[in-house]
């Protein structure tokens, strides 16, 4: 059957651009993590702290009045420096946890709704081989009762909580056998982040975790796991390419656009409202630069961000030294609806400033006013 589409609207790549901004918080903050969560799906996590955290950078412009740390206080009820023990947020008012995203191995914050789709990618996992995630082996098995088992009696517990000395390989480096363990319950859902202390996870079983109506859901079919995936995307960046597996799965829900000099892009019908904003202009952007995350949702897909922003931009925390363009940990500098430069930025805590290491600002704009949001936000001095 052949696929059915709307006819193509025509958008004009300075409206597409408001578009982008209006429908991913950073021209209209949403008033708190929640109504973020539940309007993106998810916020990326990352662990490397250079001037802040990948999801403090993510949150921080589009979630009104956010504070570091905002984000694991939702999803725990403490912060990472509360001492072990210290209670954190019951099940049955659990909103949000923490798992790994189901199309790139990277942890992401999910509003409760993804469980259910999450857990058809938690029992694939189960049974794939590998060390990082995978497969439990016989070893593992017997230990993983037992861990089970403590964490049952004792609540929730990190690696270092484990008497257990073994030494085992995580698929990256050679780690302690409990921890291998505990990580793989986490990838197959058998146990869940409960918090965090100081950076560690501290695991707890899923039902201490999430409300008991969100566990009891039925599992999705394998199609529905699916057109989830491919929702989460179109939610996530609002405007987004389609890949031919995907565009069956939402064809129901989405508008395609046509922007000058772009691929064919798509958005969810229900943002219609916020389009027609953009073409009015009744939304424009803030004019004020603006430093956003390095894998901010706005620029991830980078074919959409050298077309439409005219942007190349790439994350170079992997990359060689001696190949970096721009830096270790360079944050994409934006004014109105034009990315106008960067700032590779580094928080020195000894001395309490936030130190700029690399920079370019397009001229006619100043990059100061930007570097001191970024530190007050830190609680430095720029």
């Amino acid at each position: 059957m052949p696929l059915r589409l709307p006819p193509a609207l025509s958008v004009p790549a300075p409206a597409a651009r408001q578009f982008a901004l209006l429908a991913t918080g950073l021209t209209r903050p949403h008033p708190d993590v929640a109504t973020a969560l539940v309007h993106h799906g998810f916020i990326q996590i990352d662990p490397i702290n250079v001037c802040g955290r990948m999801h403090e950078h993510i949150a921080r412009p589009r979630i009104a009045a956010y504070r570091e740390g905002d984000l694991h206080l939702h999803l725990h009820g403490l912060a990472d420096s509360a001492p072990h023990g210290a209670p954190t947020l019951p099940a049955e008012s659990r909103t949000a946890f923490e798992h790994f995203h189901p199309g790139r191995i990277v942890l992401s914050a999910f509003d409760v709704e993804a469980w259910p789709y999450l857990q058809t990618l938690m029992a694939r996992r189960s049974r794939m081989p590998g060390s990082w995630g995978g497969k439990l082996t016989a070893a593992e098995r017997r230990l993983a009762t037992d861990v089970l088992a403590e964490i049952t009696t004792r609540g929730a517990l990190a690696s270092e909580h484990f008497e257990h000395d073994a030494r085992g390989h995580n698929g990256w480096n050679s780690t302690r056998v409990v921890k291998v363990v505990l990580d793989k319950l986490f990838a197959h859902g058998r146990l869940l982040i409960a918090r965090r202390l100081n950076g560690r996870r501290v695991y707890d079983l899923p039902e201490r975790i999430l409300p008991a109506a969100v566990l009891a859901q039925p599992r999705p079919s394998p199609r529905a796991t699916q057109r989830w995936i491919a929702r989460l995307k179109l939610r996530q960046h609002r405007l987004v390419t389609l890949s031919r597996a995907e565009l069956p799965l939402v064809a129901d829900e989405i508008q395609p656009l046509a922007v000058p000099d772009c691929p064919p892009l798509y958005i969810l019908r229900t943002d219609r409202p916020l389009l027609e904003a953009a073409l009015s202009n009744n939304a424009p952007p803030p004019p004020e630069p603006r430093l956003l995350a390095p894998l901010d949702p706005l620029i991830l897909d980078r074919k959409v961000t050298q077309k439409l922003w005219d942007f190349d931009y790439t994350w170079e925390v992997y990359t060689p030294a001696a190949k970096r363009q721009r830096g270790y940990y360079a944050l994409p500098l934006l004014a109105g609806d034009r990315f106008i430069g960067h700032a590779d930025l580094k928080a020195d805590r000894p001395t309490n400033r936030l130190k700029v290491i690399g920079r370019q600002c397009a001229r006619g704009h100043r990059l100061a006013p930007a570097v001191a949001q970024v530190a007050t936000f830190l609680g430095l001095k720029p």
